[in-house]
């Protein structure tokens, strides 16, 4: 992952190198650095220059030293939604069509880039995740196949190669394993949601394995508008069985004082 600094030996490319890698999204929010004297070998400069540069990069809030514990990438992705709009989303349900709007236009433009531009590795990890979801599935761990929905659009978004990208996506699906737009768990539980969103994912999968921008942006946008469709209605059901539930209540209630 590091590289040796064969020119200018100094903090300043040292700072350059691993702010790159976090901009890239291969350093991510939370990852350990090395410990100093195997990052200064790694990079061949002097570890002297690489505290300064440590030093630069903690400045700049990108990584945080824990006493007793190393050094690690600061949490970035949250920044992206200061918490009072986080916490202003989070009280008012409307905000959640803005969302698949807004899901659905980057999704769709993310698999289009995937088809596009996806590594070898890429298509390798996405080719991982599709199996254990297959998996996952097949054993009924619904916890597990929520992760994985998470991390296959995780890794479509860096199948895309476009940073700024890369991090607006991921912040998003943050909120989202959060339950700040709403709560995965429901349409889990809808009878035929896992068996159609498994098979969204492989669509998706098999459109940017293909190469075909048109076809995986096709797919993604079908898939959010399919979740969108089955949550609405999961919520229309749920408001209708409330009120069939306080009918029956109201005529037991009747009948107890016939």
């Amino acid at each position: 992952m590091f590289q040796p600094i064969n020119h200018h030996k100094t903090a300043d490319a040292a700072v350059d190198q691993i702010e790159e890698l976090i901009l890239k999204g291969v350093l991510k929010s939370g990852d350990r650095l090395p410990a100093e004297r195997v990052l200064s070998e790694q990079m061949q400069v002097s570890r002297p220059v690489l505290r300064d540069a440590l030093k630069t990069l903690e400045e700049r809030n990108l990584i945080e030293a824990r006493q007793g514990g190393g050094t690690f990438v600061c949490d970035l992705i949250g920044s992206i939604f200061s918490e009072a709009i986080v916490q202003l989303i989070s009280r008012h349900p409307s905000a959640v069509s803005d969302y698949f709007d807004f899901r659905r236009g980057i999704e769709g433009q993310a698999s289009a880039m995937a088809a596009v531009r996806a590594a070898p590795s890429d298509l390798s990890r996405l080719k991982d995740i599709i199996e254990q979801m297959d998996a996952a599935h097949e054993n009924q761990d619904v916890t597990l196949e929520s992760q994985l929905d998470v991390a296959f659009h995780n890794a479509v978004g860096e199948a895309a190669h476009n940073v700024v990208m890369l991090h607006t996506l991921r912040s998003c699906y943050r909120l989202l394993e959060n339950g700040v737009f709403y709560n995965r768990g429901r349409l889990y539980h809808h009878p035929s949601a896992r068996t159609e969103v498994l098979n969204h994912h492989k669509t998706i999968y098999q459109a940017i394995s293909a190469g075909d921008p048109n076809l995986a942006r096709q797919a993604a946008e079908e898939h959010i508008d399919y979740v969108r469709a089955t949550l609405a209605a999961t919520e229309q059901l749920d408001q209708r069985e409330q009120l069939a539930g306080l009918r029956r209540s109201e005529t037991t209630a009747r009948t107890a004082k016939k």
